[in-house]
């Protein structure tokens, strides 16, 4: 093993110092800035985690806005769906009712393979136990016990956290600054998790030193296909996080079950979906305010990125009684955030009862004043001449374990409720 493990180290420093001569590897390899970056992706997370739209395909399945039709649909069609894996017999599908960008097959012999829509099928191998001869080449292989996790996809750590996982997490790429969650800035002061370099630079002798298992991405991870590569050269599969694609808030939260496969938690996964999921349902009887909100932020060169109508956040304000101010918004890109001209924008949100401001990218509003230093047209809006502006907090985007706080937190807002009952929302004056 200690051989082993001195030529990984020697291979990975080799190939880090040629990436470093080539100025292909980590940010060098995408010209723009993470925060460049991050005004082309997805709005729901960090500049790291959540501009994970940009650079990747958006799914072309068809979205079902009825979880039970759906539930009925893929269980019919499950059987003649799953893949054929050499030597082993399908036994049964996942039962997912939000969650669209995945699928979970299980085999025989507690075999499991993931199908991630639109990206990579995986092989969950129980331990003691080995791949089939004549898999796929395709087929990336995870080979359990999985318990020294690289986890760069912030989204996920909650997820862990919710089934009492957190041990299979060895590796961070974020320093314990940069968590909202308690559990996991507690295990990274306790050093039961090692803060191994953000996604674009993973510190490749500490993976390999620490025996990594697996390392988990955002879609950011294609923006340094090189780092990639390397991790696997390492013999380290990847795995890439899509949750980003759901377009119902509780689809992202579904993916506990996927990760509860991975680390021999499904039933405490499904039992904790099945709550969320309770919670989110009480909360449909919600009664339409007929008011509309506006969720956006301003980059910095000045364009206002605002949600397109399919995904989940505009789901959320729906859920909470609220109108989604561009609903109708029509546009050509497959990215989740759609940047708009301050006229574009102007014109669709200027009447608009509330203002949100994203603050998961950029900083929070601290008063009305940062924003009117973003453009003076604001001070036309009529949210601002009402009041009614609004920031999200920095926690938000590692916040996938309870979504419904978000919809409870917009419900009240719409509704006069107590700003101290809220979990994610801040009034701004």
């Amino acid at each position: 093993m200690r051989s082993t493990k001195f030529l990984k180290s020697i291979l990975a420093l080799s190939m880090a110092f040629t990436i470093g001569m080539t100025g292909c590897g980590g940010s060098a390899e995408n010209p723009s800035s993470s925060s460049e970056q991050s005004e082309n992706g997805d709005l729901d997370g960090s500049a790291e985690t959540d501009v994970q739209d940009a650079g990747d395909k958006d799914s072309d399945t068809v979205k079902k806005t009825d979880a039970e039709e759906k539930k009925g649909a893929d269980t019919d069609a499950s059987s003649e769906n799953a893949p054929v894996i050499p030597g082993l017999t399908y036994e049964s599908t996942m039962d997912l009712i939000y969650a669209e960008a995945f699928e979970v097959y299980y085999y025989s012999d507690d075999y499991a393979l993931i199908d991630v829509k639109d990206s990579v099928q995986y092989l969950v191998v129980p331990e003691g136990k080995e791949a089939p001869e004549g898999l796929d080449t395709n087929i990336v292989v995870l080979q359990k016990p999985l318990d020294r996790i690289y986890l760069a996809a912030t989204s996920a750590m909650a997820l862990f956290d919710a089934v009492d996982a957190l041990d299979a997490i060895r590796m961070t790429g974020t320093q314990s600054s940069g968590w909202y969650i308690d559990h996991a800035v507690e295990a990274m002061e306790a050093g039961d998790i090692l803060f191994a370099g953000k996604y674009s630079e993973p510190d490749y002798e500490l993976l390999v030193e620490e025996d990594c298992d697996l390392a988990i991405e955002s879609t950011m991870i294609y923006h340094s296909p090189k780092v990639k590569e390397m991790i696997e050269d390492l013999g380290i599969p990847v795995f890439v996080d899509r949750s980003s694609y759901e377009n119902h808030p509780l689809g992202r939260t579904e993916w506990v079950k996927l990760y509860g496969v991975l680390v021999g938690k499904a039933e405490e996964a499904a039992a904790f979906f099945d709550e969320q999921a309770e919670v989110i349902n009480e909360l449909k009887d919600f009664p339409n305010t007929e008011k509309s909100v506006v969720y956006f932020y301003v980059s910095s060169d000045g364009s206002v990125v605002v949600r397109r109508p399919e995904d989940y956040i505009p789901k959320m304000i729906e859920i909470a009684g609220g109108r989604y101010a561009f609903a109708d918004l029509e546009t050509d890109t497959e990215n989740k955030s759609v940047p708009l001209t301050m006229e574009e924008f102007y014109a669709k949100a200027v009447d608009a009862d509330y203002l949100v401001y994203n603050a998961s990218i950029d900083a929070a509003l601290t008063s009305v004043n940062d924003l009117l230093a973003k453009s003076e047209l604001f001070a036309d809006f009529k949210a601002v001449k009402e009041g009614n502006v609004w920031t999200t907090g920095k926690s938000l985007y590692q916040a996938t374990d309870i979504v419904g706080e978000l919809i409870t937190d917009l419900n009240l807002m719409l509704t006069g409720g107590n700003e101290e009952d809220m979990t994610f929302l801040t009034h701004i004056e």
